[in-house]
């Protein structure tokens, strides 16, 4: 697989939704262990991230869908908090986003969507994520999974290596960044 490649803004901000009692959000060993969209389980070390602050809200929109009660529900020390986050400079990542990308990508030209307009499984993305790793870029740059028509982006970062980490930038309670 010949991936689409680009080169990540340098000190972009990122955003991350998290559970407070988190002791790190950006640990990505969490998605290396149980896998993602783009990584296996059992396989390498994944943070998925926002690239906006809409794009968050719109994924924890769908988080707030599954539950018994409603977002304004929610106590303010239970809350998800959104992390804002930077990443080491020049990361080459795979594009799944441009039509280029997501064509080299293998993936329909309706991406995030099936042909039948169903979201693409993980289980379809991964050998993607995993030809992007092996070819040692540093992630997989998306269009937002969940959004309509692919709208927003996201990214799952591949550390180089262990010392390789995503730095918080900040961090806004759930009351703050959601209602915005």
């Amino acid at each position: 697989m010949a991936l689409h490649t680009e080169v990540l803004v340098d000190g972009h901000v990122w955003f991350r939704i998290a559970r407070p009692e988190w002791d790190d959000p950006l640990d990505p060993t969490w998605a290396g262990a149980v896998g993602g969209r783009w990584n296996p389980p059992a396989s390498f070390p994944a943070l998925y991230v926002n690239e906006d602050r809409t794009t968050a809200r719109a994924n924890m929109q769908l988080f707030t869908a599954q539950w018994p009660y409603e977002p304004e529900d929610l106590r303010p020390d239970a809350a998800p908090v959104l992390v804002a986050l930077t990443l080491p400079r020049s990361q080459d990542v795979a594009d799944v986003h441009t039509p280029a990308g997501v064509a080299a990508a293998g993936l329909p030209t309706t991406y995030p969507l099936d042909r039948r307009g169903r979201v693409l499984t993980h289980e379809r993305c991964q050998p993607v994520g995993v030809a992007a790793h092996d070819a040692g870029l540093r992630g997989v740059r998306c269009r937002a999974a969940r959004l309509p028509l692919g709208a927003g982006r996201e990214l799952a970062w591949f550390p180089a290596t262990v010392r390789s980490r995503a730095r918080e930038a900040g961090r806004e309670p759930f009351d703050e960044w959601f209602w915005r």
